[in-house]
């Protein structure tokens, strides 16, 4: 008998027919059936007369399932899904309103990063990208389905989501980029899907999976030159149903519609709105579900959208909006787009590693989470992370995974903004429990350079600690109470930890 551990993935196939279109003239479900649990899902035309369908179960114990619809014959079978392995901590949570966790109640603290364009790359650049990965900087990436066309990214992706053949590009340039370019020179169909730059994509969510990544898919987006942006509303639900069909079963799968949905002027209210029942139709997992701005924010009170996926509006103020943001909408805010270490003609991606560092540690602070990205020049060969992948050359990365191992930390489940000076940023725990139990404090001071810090506790003791976070360092600064004073080396970036220790 088969056997998938909970919150593995199961998949089940059988041959069918092949004349016509198999994507669009035969039905194909599944229904996976246990004890506690039934779960009817669409499958999917893989290639090759074979017809798929996947399932993640929540349940231990013993199952049946039935493949059926139009392909072909009925096929049944039963399978037993063991205990999670090591690591396999279930698919994310929205807990405690404002943070996440894994189904198992493992608390999650998001530190983000981007690599758009990262599935489409030679198996050289995949491979240095799997690489960096394995550093555990990083317990997020956000990457396309669709491949991209933007700056400093015209090569042609590795494999297409459709049958056909793309526009030339030769010739094109940075200079050419367009958001309304002309794409009659495509010729696609698009009622017949690639399987291969499907399976690219299943590759890479199994790869972030083994390395405890979340891999938060990013379903549309407006830098294209093939015609994908522009498809039909028949066409656009096609291909939907055929993305969560073929991914939902993963565990560590996050919806995000669309990367600056904003700028794809030719999808209305209605077209996001429709997509958005889609997911909530389709995906019987509940996996996480965003929408994220060039300019305009979302309406993230949608009862749809589980998270808020923010880009930064403002030049100079973003992260410092998280507190507001998160009254606004009652959810988690994740700032997946806040500028990016590097030093690329644009001001969305040359700031420092420093400033870097420092947004992420505000947003911490402040009960929010921030997402990376780097953008260094490549004279040679025009790879950037922050679309390709491959290697990493700043300074933030080693620092962002310092602040992951503060915030493991918490008491409960995430940080809250708490009571602190105009000058600084104090993160406590969001959890009443953790907040009235322990005392925990985190008071940070970004570009702030204070020579020593007063505190009063008139009950219990506190230990103190000075937390560099720029140099990565923890100093114990004694145990104290009543008021005190901690030293500090008049230095940027700098923060105390107070704990009670009684």
């Amino acid at each position: 008998m088969q056997a998938v551990e909970k919150w593995g993935m199961l998949e089940v196939g059988a041959p069918g027919r092949t004349e016509g279109n198999p994507f669009t003239d035969y039905t194909c479900t599944a229904t996976f059936k246990g004890k506690n649990e039934t779960v009817t899902v669409d499958g999917f035309y893989d290639g090759e007369g074979i017809y798929k369908a996947r399932f993640m179960p929540s349940f231990e114990g013993e199952y049946t399932y039935e493949l059926s619809g139009t392909f072909g014959e009925t096929v049944t079978g039963a399978f037993t899904v063991t205990p999670p392995s090591e690591g396999n901590h279930g698919p994310m949570r929205v807990a405690n309103q404002y943070h996440f966790a894994y189904e198992d109640a493992t608390p999650y603290y998001s530190v983000g990063t981007t690599c758009y364009a990262w599935a489409h790359q030679p198996e050289e650049v995949h491979q240095k990208t799997l690489k960096e990965l394995d550093k555990g900087y990083f317990n997020k990436i956000r990457f396309c389905v669709f491949p991209k066309h933007y700056i400093h990214n015209f090569r042609d992706p590795m494999t297409f989501p459709y049958e056909g053949t793309p526009m030339d590009n030769s010739g094109l340039s940075e200079e050419t980029f367009s958001y309304e370019m002309d794409v009659s020179g495509n010729h696609w169909d698009f009622t017949r899907f690639n399987p291969e730059h499907f399976r690219r994509i299943e590759r890479c969510i199994m790869e972030l999976q083994e390395r405890g990544i979340e891999a938060d898919i990013i379903v549309m987006h407006p830098y294209d030159r093939w015609g994908f942006k522009s498809m039909t509303a028949q066409q656009d639900d096609l291909y939907w149903k055929y993305v969560i069909a073929r991914f939902a079963a993963y565990r560590n799968v996050w919806w995000s519609l669309a990367n600056e949905y904003d700028l794809m002027f030719v999808k209305k209210l209605e077209d996001w709105e429709r997509y958005a029942k889609i997911i909530c139709e389709k995906d019987p997992y509940n996996h996480l579900r965003g929408i994220h701005n060039c300019m305009a924010f979302y309406d993230h009170s949608r009862p749809w959208i589980t998270h808020a996926s923010l880009q930064r509006q403002d030049l100079y103020r973003h992260v410092e909006y998280t507190d507001e943001y998160r009254t606004r909408w009652g959810k988690p805010i994740v700032w997946d787009e806040i500028s990016y270490e590097g030093n690329i003609d644009m001001g969305w991606g040359n700031i420092s590693g420093q400033e870097l560092t420092r947004r992420f540690w505000e947003a911490g602070m402040r009960g929010g989470y921030a997402g990376h990205g780097e953008t260094f020049v490549d004279e040679e060969n025009d790879i950037l992370w922050w679309s390709h992948g491959g290697e990493l050359h700043g300074e933030s990365p080693a620092r962002i995974k310092f602040l992951h191992g503060i915030l493991c930390e918490t008491p409960g489940c995430g940080l809250k903004r708490g009571q602190g000076s105009f000058d600084e940023t104090v993160g406590v725990p969001e959890d009443v429990a953790a907040l009235f139990t322990t005392g925990y404090e985190i008071h940070y001071y970004g570009f702030g350079r204070p020579s020593f810090r007063d505190f009063m506790k008139p009950e219990g003791k506190w230990k103190a600690e000075i937390i560099d976070t720029w140099e990565m360092t923890i100093t114990d600064a004694g145990v104290h109470s009543g008021k005190f004073r901690i030293p500090l080396p008049g230095k940027e970036y700098m923060a105390v930890r107070l704990r009670q220790v009684d």
